[in-house]
């Protein structure tokens, strides 16, 4: 599903270059669960970005079902980002003066499903992932771990096929961050996903079917 060709990305400041990584090679396949791991500031975010077409590469090329990303064209770019990809932020950014409901909603309305269908969506995922019955109660109002449940249940409101996470149970206890990770393992298997959890967490990251360990630049499978 997503394959990656001499991905590099650099960051520039003024005449100052910082590499973040070069020429990464990898594939990752339909229905695979994939941990990157790797210290802080070693890039994980920066390429969880290029997967979903948040930024470009300053070289290389990701391929999604063979098709090039850096091929698609503005309102293909939205629609990839919006339809096909679902992704869990590091900092949830949910909307806390609005309710879980309304946050969940929120993706599918800007893509253009009408009200009702977009609410009765939003209600049923909800409900997978155990907040059927706080579904109308205000974000700002929720726990941490219910927050990120919102947060996940927004990311799969639209049917992804993909699903990339950042730190999904970073900012978590222990208890929170197991129940999340059970989470995300049955909500990867019921909707047949393909998902990139970027994660600290090592035992999170033994869930997965397999570990890439993002370092010094590089990309290797532990």
């Amino acid at each position: 599903m997503l394959k990656a060709e001499n991905l590099t990305k650099i960051y520039r400041s003024g005449e100052e270059e910082v590499l973040v990584f070069a020429d990464l090679n990898f594939e990752i396949r339909a229905g695979e669960l994939v941990a990157l791991v790797g210290e802080s500031g070693a890039g994980k975010t920066t390429l969880l970005h290029l997967l979903a077409a948040l930024d470009t590469p300053t070289r290389g090329e990701v391929y999604f079902d063979g098709q090039k990303v850096s091929g698609f064209g503005e309102e293909e770019r939205a629609a990839y980002r919006n339809r096909r990809v679902g992704y869990v932020w590091q900092m949830h950014y949910l909307l806390p003066e609005f309710s879980a409901l309304e946050n969940v909603m929120m993706p599918q309305v800007m893509g253009g499903s009408d009200f009702a269908a977009a609410r009765t969506r939003a209600a049923e995922i909800l409900g997978e992932v155990g907040l059927g019955g706080l579904a109308r109660r205000r974000v700002g109002e929720l726990s941490g771990g219910e927050q990120q449940r919102v947060a996940l249940a927004r990311a799969l409101a639209n049917r992804p096929t993909l699903l990339l996470a950042d730190e999904p149970t970073g900012n978590l206890d222990h208890r929170t961050a197991i129940r999340v990770m059970e989470l995300l393992g049955k909500l990867h298997q019921a909707h047949a996903l393909t998902s990139v959890l970027a994660t600290h967490n090592l035992e999170l990251a033994k869930r997965a079917h397999r570990t890439l360990r993002l370092s010094d630049g590089k990309l290797t499978e532990d």
